[in-house]
């Protein structure tokens, strides 16, 4: 004999399925905003420059942060489906959603508590953070077979991410003005309570519209709920022939996605390296937030045959695959560097100065007054792989010429409890601090920290001559004077480019992309389009992030790298809100913790491999240039292994499970 929980639900009226699908679009507004100024944007430089700041260098810090990010991934990992599981047998989506939504909302806003030096506490409430988010999106997701009907899961999957961008980019857009305006470390701080607030006042609509999906599974009397989550979670995965068409399909989600989670990681240090300068960096985050609005909801109407504009979408897609690239390649070469970012001509040596370049701190090419000694460090010295060597000097009125052709030098120093302030000069004129006036290096610091960095600009570019004074012991808690220079580098020169310039003609090509597919778009394109499914435009918009992996390897330009940045918005929130309807549809609803599980460990492990590829192809070829090109691999097996789902054989397994599921519960109530 068997017992189980049935609710029944009646059908609910036009105006409350909108409701509902409403609030739970508004929790991919809410929890965003988490992924953009926590995971993407904020977070990790105050991680590492403020958190961090009394580790033995940098690189340490990024080694926290990086163990941070493993183990809240691994932990979400595991449990993940063993959770979703139990909220399908005891009717708890809806309590699981609130329970991590609040650890990660509890823990964000714990942040505002971190200041210099609290690694650790900053690293707690991280992991912590991350994991509600993490979970959240579990049980999150597994509402969507709930909320939409099967034929409006697209649409409602892509409205989401849309709601997702918005959300995201308005608060990282606020946060980021409360960086620049707000004193010291309060605005990173305030930003993090903002996001806690952010998400808590917009996971309400969620929690209280949207209904708690029946129990879906039966119980036999005395077994625990949890016992009976494990031998259903081990028969789902025992029996894999079962559901061969939808672990096929997460195998291709696991290559695929992987692939776009590297595209997205990555995207920022490989800009860093081709000289991009911060602004245009952040900016370009900026644009694929706002940018990935329209789009995401054009993908997700590719696929509905009740959309009359399908072939009008199409078009405008395939155009700016088109399009976009060959108005990038063409504009980087046929206008002016300067105003298209192109790459400058690098400092040369001259007889009285050096150019562009690495000098370590033995190099004849500083000139040295007073009396300085050479530090040999070795790796467990400075935690790092490599021994390295400063130029350190205690006394008072000791100096340091550096003479450079270039504009900004970038000084690589240690601070630690005896270490003093330093003045700066430029041509014999002293630098201050803007707001402070200040010597510009305080090398005082409660731990010796080694790596740290600092970079001063002369107003022109040309020859000029560095200078460095040890002042002494200007801060009363240090405990001597020393002064510790480990090299000086002089920087490449700057890129040079208008950016009013650059969004206007990305945006003259959207506009004649609009009407020549509104001319164009039917009578070229609507057989084409008719042969659009879900799993077919996931397909396509893997095709673009093909082509933005090879245009990522040739690109030398600020044009080309916001052109290549608008082709991601393009297809990034699109892809994943349709593999997330996909996976959907060929999930029994009866099951939809279990498998959204599932899912949500392919997501976590899908940001491994691809990082691993990257890192791997940087150390053989030592340029991030065919590290970026490696990555099209995974979009064309993950494209491939897609070909070979059949999806309407998934989702006539997921019915019949379903079918099933009702049929005994009925019995059952019976």
């Amino acid at each position: 004999m068997t017992t189980a929980t049935i609710t029944a639900h009646a059908a609910p009226s036009q105006a409350e399925y909108r409701r509902r699908i409403r609030a739970w679009t508004i929790y991919d507004w809410a929890n965003s905003a988490f992924a953009t100024t926590i995971l993407a944007a904020v977070l990790p430089v105050y991680y590492s420059q403020v958190a961090g700041s009394t580790l033995p260098s940098a690189a340490t810090a990024t080694a926290y942060w990086s163990t941070g990010l493993s183990v809240s991934l691994l932990i979400s990992a595991v449990f993940s489906p063993i959770l979703g599981t139990i909220s399908d047998v005891m009717r708890g989506k809806k309590l699981f959603l609130s329970v991590f939504a609040g650890l990660g909302i509890l823990a964000t806003g714990l942040l505002v508590l971190v200041d210099t030096g609290d690694w650790i506490l900053a690293s707690i409430l991280f992991i912590f953070g991350r994991i509600g988010f993490n979970s959240s999106l579990v049980f999150y997701d597994a509402l969507l077979p709930h909320v939409a009907k099967e034929e409006d899961r697209d649409i409602v999957s892509a409205r989401g991410y849309a709601m997702g961008y918005l959300g995201g980019g308005l608060l990282l857009a606020i946060n980021i003005l409360m960086i620049q305006l707000l004193p010291g470390t309060w605005g990173p701080r305030l930003s993090f309570l903002s996001v806690a607030l952010w998400w808590a006042i917009f996971s309400i609509p969620v929690l209280r519209i949207v209904p708690e999906p029946e129990a879906a599974a039966q119980r036999a009397p005395g077994v625990s709920v949890v016992s009976t989550s494990f031998r259903r979670l081990w028969e789902t995965l025992s029996d894999v022939r079962q559901y061969k068409d939808l672990f096929k399909f997460l195998l291709a989600f696991l290559i695929y996605n992987d692939g776009i989670g590297t595209i997205i990681g990555v995207a920022a240090i490989y800009g860093a390296e081709l000289g991009f300068g911060s602004v245009e960096l952040i900016l370009a985050l900026l644009l694929v937030q706002f940018v990935g609005i329209p789009y995401s909801l054009i993908f997700g109407r590719l696929p509905s045959k009740s959309e009359k504009r399908r072939a009008f979408f199409l078009a405008f897609v395939l155009f700016n695959l088109v399009a976009l690239p060959v108005v990038g390649i063409l504009g980087a070469r046929v206008l002016p560097t300067e105003w298209i970012g192109g790459p400058p001509t690098p400092f040369a040596d001259s007889a009285s100065a050096v150019g562009q370049g690495l000098y370590p701190a033995g190099s004849r090419s500083i000139e040295y007054e007073g009396a300085w000694e050479l530090l040999e460090l070795t790796p467990d010295e400075v935690g790092g792989e490599d021994p390295l060597t400063y130029s350190t000097a205690s006394q008072s009125g000791a100096r340091l010429d550096f003479p450079f052709n270039g504009q900004k030098v970038r000084i690589i120093y240690s601070a630690g409890p005896d270490h003093g302030s330093w003045g700066v000069e430029i041509d014999g004129v002293p630098l201050l601090d803007e707001t402070t006036d200040n010597p510009l290096i305080n090398g005082y610091s409660e731990t010796v920290r080694y790596g740290l960095t600092k970079t001063f600009e002369a107003e022109q570019a040309g020859e000029h001559v560095l200078t460095l004074v040890n002042l002494g012991k200007v801060n009363p808690e240090s405990q001597g004077s020393r002064m510790a220079i480990g090299s000086l580098e002089v920087l490449p020169p700057a890129r040079q480019s208008n950016l009013v310039m650059i969004i206007g003609i990305i945006a003259g090509v959207e506009v004649i992309g609009l009407a020549l597919s509104a001319l164009l778009g039917r009578p070229l394109f609507s057989r084409l389009v008719e042969t659009l499914d879900t799993r077919r435009t996931v397909i396509l918009s893997l095709a673009v992030y093909a082509v933005i992996a090879v245009w990522g390897f040739f690109l030398d330009s600020v044009i080309e790298f916001w052109v290549l940045a608008w082709m991601v918005a393009v297809v990034q929130g699109g892809s994943q809100a349709l593999s997330r309807s996909l996976f959907a549809s060929m999930s029994p609803a009866s099951k939809s913790g279990e498998f959204f599980g599932l899912f949500g460990i392919m997501e976590k492990f899908s940001t491994i491999f691809g990082p691993l590829v990257f890192v791997a192809a940087v150390s053989v070829f030592g340029s991030s240039r065919p590290a970026v090109l490696s990555i099209i691999a995974f979009f064309i097996v993950g494209g491939l292994l897609l070909t070979r789902v059949n999806v309407e054989e998934g989702r006539r397994v997921a019915r019949a499970e379903d079918a099933e599921f009702n049929e005994e519960a009925s019995g059952i109530a019976g």
